[in-house]
């Protein structure tokens, strides 16, 4: 066997416990971050959807636009603002997020997938109703502050997600959600809309790509990250983090919590760190899983090999989102 045969026979056989194991299971991605505005990082992303499509698990996609709605706010002369780690969205705001997420970044991600075969379906989740939500209340320093039209989901109607899955195709969705007692539009954050969706999916892993390598144990003065927690660790964590890795860490707790067995934070600047993640003999980034071991297995991990989670307090990202 030639030097180059060896190392690639190796990596096909250790994706086989992966591959047997997420056989027709569902994968919820959320992208977004740095590699939604590098072409490259964008083509890697797209492969390796349609990858885990052809290895036969059924990946859904959920994408962000911050940079690119920021971009097209400052065009138009219209403050871009945070507060809480989401996005100040008056109603002018609001028409810009519909304009930029389903007219723009959807539709980017839909043809970079369907160069190779026609998979990628894109919706918002206005369409069918697929996303119901209310007005978001958000705190900073103790006191109430408004954010506008800024939602939390309070319903997900999967059906129209689930027939196009059996039917093959690859859902490209947009975080945006009509009122459940109002005619609104709102804004949701794409962490936590990948998260809702992957509870009503019963996914197998909800992976969410962003711009730092995981969660960091204590930034700014280290670039620790950690590798693993526990949702109970999490939770308790949760109330010292800031900016964009709340929703992100939020949405992780959620969809554990719900039935989902494995969140992932993943380093999205990295080439391919989705197929790495699922199916690699390796993690990357931050992993949380349920609080009891899933299957017997300590980790969740085919092997069930022990991993050894570190007990650090992490003080969130320090970028927002």
């Amino acid at each position: 066997m030639s030097g180059q045969a060896a190392p690639r026979a190796r990596t096909l056989i250790e994706a086989l416990p992966w591959l047997e194991r997420f056989q027709g299971r569902t994968v919820v991605v959320k992208f977004g971050g740095n590699a939604m505005v590098n072409e490259e990082l964008k083509a890697a992303f797209a492969q390796d959807v349609v990858s885990l499509r052809y290895a036969g698990l059924r990946p859904v996609v959920v994408h962000g636009g911050g940079p690119q709605i920021s971009t097209m706010l400052e065009q138009l002369a219209l403050e871009v603002r945070f507060a809480a780690g989401l996005r100040v969205t008056t109603p002018a705001v609001m028409e810009v997020v519909r304009m930029v997420l389903a007219g723009q970044v959807q539709r980017d991600i839909v043809g970079l997938i369907n160069r190779h075969g026609a998979f990628a379906v894109g919706m918002t989740g206005e369409d069918a109703r697929t996303l119901s939500a209310v007005r978001r209340p958000a705190v900073v320093d103790g006191a109430e502050v408004d954010i506008g039209l800024v939602g939390d989901i309070v319903h997900v109607d999967p059906d129209t997600v689930r027939g196009l899955l059996e039917r093959g195709r690859i859902p490209v969705i947009s975080p945006i959600a009509r009122g459940a007692h109002d005619d609104n539009v709102y804004n949701i954050n794409a962490d936590l809309a990948a998260a809702a969706l992957a509870e009503a999916l019963d996914a197998e892993k909800l992976v969410m790509l962003t711009d730092v390598a995981g969660l960091y144990a204590d930034w700014p003065h280290s670039t620790e990250v950690i590798d693993r927690l526990t949702a109970g660790e999490l939770a308790e964590l949760l109330p010292s983090m800031a900016g964009g890795m709340v929703p992100k860490m939020e949405g992780c707790l959620r969809a554990v919590r719900s039935g989902v067995r494995m969140a992932h934070v993943l380093d999205g600047r990295v080439p391919h760190a989705l197929v790495l993640e699922v199916f690699a003999d390796e993690h990357t980034g931050t992993t949380v899983v349920p609080d009891g071991p899933p299957d017997g297995s300590p980790d969740g991990s085919p092997d069930g090999s022990p991993d050894g989670s570190p007990q650090v307090s992490p003080r969130g990202e320090h970028l927002p989102h």
